[in-house]
This record gives C-alpha cells, structure tokens and sequence, in this order.
C-alpha cells in the first residue's frame, strides 16, 4: 500500500481515538538499529523508538536470531504450563532487580503489570487505596487512567480509592517555590494528602522515577526518600514504575528508582524489555507475591517469544555495556541541547537522565507560558528533516527523546544538527510572520 491507501483505510477501518503524531501521518515500512523507512523509502533517525520501546535497536539481529528460533520451535503456551523460558527469564530479573524483588508476574503491557502491582499491594497489606502523582501516567485500563495525573489521558475513568499527591515538577513548581531552600515540600505533602484524603491506611504509592509521558520530570534528589518512608509509616507498599525508566536507560544503574536511593517493593517494566515486542512484568518481593490470591492466569503472559526476546535484550544490555553508553552519551545529548537552549530563549528548560531528555518550550522564559504550537511545528519540521521525535508534557509542550540505548555521539551529532535547522526554520517562520 501507498501512504494514501493506508492513511485512508486507518480512518475507515480503525478506532479514530487511535492519534498519531504529525499532520500527514508517516507510515513506518521498516526499521534497522537507530533508523526506520516510510513506504515512499525515506529514512529517518529514530530518537523517540516508539515511545521508549525500541530499546536496543529495530530488527537488532542479535535479539532477531533468538526469537526466529523460538518461532520455529514453540510460540505460545500461556501461564498454565511452565517454561523453560519464563524461568529463565524470572531468574536473570531476580538478579539485577534491587533488594529483595525476587519473583515475577509477566503480562502483555506496562497497563497489565501496573496493575498486576496494585492487585499486589492491595491484597498483601489489606488496605485498597493508592497514592500517585500528578503528571502521571500509568496506562489505559480503567484503574490505569484512574492513576493518571493528566486529564488528556483520564477519559472514561471509573476507579475509586486513587489519590493524587504533587509531582516534583521544580521548572513549575505548584506551590511557587524554589529547591533547595523549599525543602522538598511536595514530598512532604504527602502525608497531609494521606492524612486528609485517605482513610489514613493505604496498599501503597505507584509513582514513575522519571515522569515520562508527564515532559520527563526529573525530581529533586531527596523526593523518593520522603516518599518512600511516608509510604511506610502509614502501611503502604512502595512501586516503582519502570516502564520507561527500566533496564539502564537512565544510566549507571538498571532502575531510575536506584538512582534516588530507595529500595522499592514492586517493580513494573515493559517498553524497552521487549524492544518492541509486547511484554509486561510485575516484580514483588517473596512476601507480596506470596500474598497475591489466586488462583490466576495471563494468556499472553509468559509467552516463550516474548521472554526470549526480554532475555535477549537484557543479555545485549550487559554485553556491550548499555548501562554505561547511556550514561555516556545521555550526558553529551544533553549538552547539545542545552547549546541549543543558549541560543534559543524559547527552550525553557533542558532536563533527563541519561538517554531519556527533553526540552520544555515556552513563549517567554520569565512567565513560562507553554509554547504548544511551537512544539508541533519544530516536530514537523525535525520530522521534514528527517529524525523523529516525540513530545509530552501536561501542556504538551515538552519535546521527548528515547533513542535506541546503543546509538553513539555521532548519531547525537546529527540529531543535534537536525534539531538546530528545525529551530532555525520555525523561529525564522514565526518572526516572518509576526
């Protein structure tokens, strides 16, 4: 098919609610490592990888070579009978997740294990309602949605017993505040919001380390810390949401949780685990598994191509050294972007960690007015350019980057430069027509 036939039978055969990103939609034919091709065979470099899923590459041969094989030998069995590959698989977490997280839940989706762990957390300490942040997102189920901080992606939500605390958003502070002389106020407030919004024993708090789909909101040092112990003190189980932030992307360590020195209870991942292909997984330490009532079952869950594929990509991660390369080239994406803000006062503010960065548009740097249209067209015109990118943020004004975690400086290089032209040819355009 033609870009046109597909475009029209999306439209026709296809739920309208499913957007895309652009104006003319780009139909994506193939990919390979950090590039993909449209069907007019046109070839851009992907820094967003599906929305921090291709973790280690498109059609990356040292995972394709693995699951061909499984392909050839079994496809599918459902969680009824063990494998040898879900095991295998269970095992490797359970030695690079923090603590005491030793057994694992798989399912088809970040929304799945999301809400594998507030099953969890409700059923091991007795209590139903759950702490989350605003800014968050969580996943489309309706308790997923019920958890999202963002009212874009809040429609047709039904569950009860979700409270919403402050995110640690410093470039906006929702109290007017400055860190550090703040002291970490939003994190304190959680126990105000436990103390007046809850019946004052919660199952737990589910919050993400990075806010991602929220602009990549990075939070001050000390946020989980407080955090975590309040959640503690009043009964909870603390989860950390790792569906973007998993499996080294964030840099020297495998969680974006570590980074903050908090050992959580439950772990969730999916995106980058399966680079691509679909997976979820809810790890929990030997008590909160232990107390999960059953019996229960996921018939996509535990599939022996998916955990094949997941155990690739973890096997790929600590070969060549991911963790480190994120960390590395992380950091010089980052300089390039802030050279970018020095020229650019529109690009309010620079932030990430690791291979997962942004850049928060506003029309003036003073009063931080969210630049929206301004994002969508330096999209489009990076896109016309030839890399691709993704946005996010509560105002939709914050432009994303996820790229493969093996690309290299050079491949930061032509995106910096691809990015440089996009913000020449839309300030350049606006000031035309001013």
């Amino acid at each position: 098919m033609d870009r046109k036939e597909i475009i029209r039978k999306k439209q026709e055969f296809v739920y309208p609610a499913t957007s895309n990103y652009y104006a003319d939609p780009l139909p994506i034919e193939r990919g390979e490592m950090q590039h993909v091709w449209d069907v007019e065979g046109r070839k851009y470099l992907d820094f967003f990888g599906g929305i921090v899923t291709v973790g280690v590459g498109h059609a990356n041969p040292r995972i394709n070579g693995p699951v061909k094989a499984q392909m050839d030998k079994l496809g599918h069995t459902s969680t009824l009978y063990p494998h040898q590959t879900m095991v295998e698989l269970a095992e490797k977490i359970a030695q690079i997740t923090p603590g005491r997280i030793s057994k694992s839940f798989f399912t088809a989706s970040g929304t799945e294990a999301n809400e594998t762990a507030i099953q969890s957390a409700r059923m091991h300490t007795g209590n139903t309602e759950i702490i989350t942040l605003r800014h968050s997102y969580s996943g489309r189920s309706s308790l997923t949605r019920s958890m999202g901080g963002i009212s874009t992606w809040r429609k047709a939500n039904y569950e009860v017993g979700i409270v919403h605390t402050m995110s640690p958003y410093c470039y906006r502070c929702p109290i007017g505040l400055k860190y550090p002389s703040c002291e970490v106020a939003c994190a304190k407030d959680i126990e105000n919001v436990i103390q007046s919004s809850t019946s004052g024993a919660i199952a737990g708090m589910l919050a993400e380390p990075i806010q991602g789909v929220g602009g990549y909101i990075v939070p001050p040092k000390e946020f989980f810390k407080i955090a975590f112990k309040t959640v503690k003190e009043y009964g909870g189980d603390f989860i950390s949401d790792e569906v973007q932030t998993g499996w080294g992307r964030t840099g020297k360590k495998w969680f974006g949780i570590e980074h903050w020195e908090v050992t959580p209870d439950i772990i969730t991942g999916a995106k980058s685990l399966g680079n691509g292909y679909p997976i979820g997984l809810t790890a929990a330490t030997p008590e909160i598994a232990n107390a999960y009532e059953g019996p229960t079952i996921s018939t996509f869950g535990g599939n022996p191509i998916a955990m094949v594929t997941a155990k690739a990509v973890i096997d790929l991660i600590e070969e060549d050294d991911l963790i480190t390369n994120c960390d590395v080239v992380g950091g010089y994406l980052q300089e390039k972007l802030k050279e970018l803000q020095d020229k650019y006062h529109c690009i309010g503010e620079v932030r990430g960690m690791g291979l997962m960065q942004a850049m928060e548009l506003v029309t003036n740097p003073v009063t931080k007015e969210p630049a929206t249209a301004l994002a969508v067209e330096v999209m489009e015109a990076a896109r016309e350019r030839g890399l691709l990118i993704g946005k996010g943020g509560v105002y939709n004004n914050v432009l994303r980057m996820a790229p493969p975690m093996n690309i290299s400086k050079s491949d930061v290089d032509e995106a910096a430069a691809i990015l440089a032209e996009s913000f020449a040819a839309v300030m350049a355009a606006t000031y035309a027509t001013a």
